[in-house]
């Protein structure tokens, strides 16, 4: 089936379907899973021969005792692994795999029916968690919070905070600022990112954006490789620029993430307040141990294939300059035990092939980290960088996401293998053999 008929077609009916299973069908009594081995999401270690009860949403016991639960459902796990669902940090779900002409048309209907069943595909992977890192994601995580379609949970920034020719200024050039005479560009029509200049305007737009309910605020720092005008290294917004959208964030118990690559950057954005560094590839050593020092998130992404077909040649030259840093970042990261370190890919108007890689790009990283490392990211790393967003602005509070512990939220894959010694166990879609998120089952091929 073409992808842009993918969710027409069978999406409002599996949407139908997954409301009904958690309404309807959903066992009278909490879920058993006996005979698992548990990796919580932290401890590099298993828990072998385990049973695990769910009730409602929540995980209600952990146990190597024999348990039985009234009524409900018993699940011979069969030997294999039941982990954390899994999170991707740096998401662009209105806009993911959808081709970029198609954004530009302004057709916002389209565009979030096309990101539904983007959100669809990525929690058929085993992610039960994204946080969204630019995009107006604010309806379509509501849809899937009420069980109206399929998806995984949104941790969502609304529009990224962009100076004028800055990392979000994706005008053409025939395309004139609203300031002096030119429109209003479906980009930010949309909500997808705000154009500011001047703490004023940055203070405003960051408020904006925790008024539609943001759990955090994304702030274009430095520059982009896939941004049209701005150079690589460019610092962007100046630091009382920053340090308002900080204060916004910080006044509503939140905090702020940036798109920024290099050290200059980065340390003004640090100094500005800035809790998570959404990207980092060209960081020095001396920076990465200032962020492990003072609690700030390396959230980066493993960028190592150095051009992409989506890109004019401007673009894929500053991407071969990040792709470059990449390595060393990561070697650099890996010696500096403090640092937490989360998963994230940062796909945007990629290819559909592309889009389905985004669970499997975690081999990229398996040169410098161990297969327990590596899930560890995109886990229990992943569930404490979401509790930034705090008792205000965080949207799923009813307990912690990314571990398996008595009191966290039902987000479980039951995996084929060791996740800890195979990476596969994760990146092979056949062998995530139950999807699990808030307590309901999206996906079981056991036998």
């Amino acid at each position: 089936m073409p992808k842009n008929l993918s969710f027409l077609a069978v999406g409002l009916a599996f949407a139908a379907h997954t409301s009904a299973f958690a309404q309807d069908n959903a066992p009278d009594g909490p879920i058993l899973f006996t005979n698992v081995d548990v990796f919580d999401g932290q401890t590099l270690e298993l828990m072998e021969d385990m049973n695990v009860v769910v009730t409602d949403n929540l995980i209600t016991q952990i146990t190597e005792e024999d348990v039985s639960v009234a009524g409900g459902l018993v699940i011979d796990g069969e030997g294999y692994t039941l982990m954390p669902g899994m999170s991707d940090t740096h998401t662009h779900i209105m806009f993911a795999s959808l081709p970029q002409m198609q954004l530009m048309l302004g057709d916002p209907g389209y565009n979030y029916i096309y990101a539904a069943g983007d959100a669809e595909e990525m929690l058929m992977r085993g992610i039960t968690s994204i946080r969204e890192m630019a995009g107006d994601s604010f309806g379509l995580k509501r849809a899937i919070d009420e069980g109206r379609i399929a998806g995984p949970r949104i941790y969502p920034s609304g529009g990224i905070v962009s100076q004028t020719g800055g990392h979000g200024d994706f005008r053409l050039p025939n395309q004139r600022n609203v300031r002096f005479g030119g429109k209003v560009e479906p980009l930010y029509e949309q909500g997808h990112a705000y154009l500011v200049d001047g703490v004023p305007e940055v203070l405003s737009a960051a408020r904006e954006a925790l008024r539609k309910g943001a759990s955090h605020v994304k702030v274009a720092a430095g520059g982009g490789y896939s941004s049209p005008a701005d150079p690589l290294l460019g610092i962007q917004f100046t630091e009382e620029e920053i340090a308002a959208a900080v204060s916004a964030a910080e006044n509503w118990g939140s905090y702020v993430t940036i798109h920024a690559y290099f050290p200059e950057a980065i340390n003004q954005a640090i100094d500005a307040g800035v809790k998570d560094v959404g990207h980092g590839q060209l960081l020095d050593k001396e920076t990465l141990q200032r962020m492990a020092d003072e609690g700030v998130f390396l959230s980066t992404q493993p960028f190592t294939i150095c051009s992409e077909p989506q890109l004019d040649d401007f673009s894929n030259s500053k991407l071969a300059i990040v792709c470059e840093g990449t390595p060393k970042v990561y070697e650099w990261a890996k010696e500096i035990p403090d640092l937490k370190v989360t998963y994230g890919t940062d796909m945007f108007f990629v290819p559909p092939d592309v889009f389905a890689e985004q669970v499997k790009q975690m081999e990229r990283l398996l040169p410098w980290y161990t297969p327990g490392e590596i899930v560890r990211m995109a886990t229990g790393n992943a569930g404490e960088l979401f509790a930034m967003s705090g008792p205000n602005q965080n949207p799923y509070q009813e307990g912690p996401l990314g571990v398996v512990q008595e009191g966290a939220y039902a987000d479980l894959l039951l995996v084929d293998g060791n996740p800890l010694e195979t990476l596969d166990a994760v990146t092979d879609t056949d062998n995530l053999k139950i999807i699990m998120k808030d307590g309901v089952i999206y996906k079981n091929i056991l036998n």
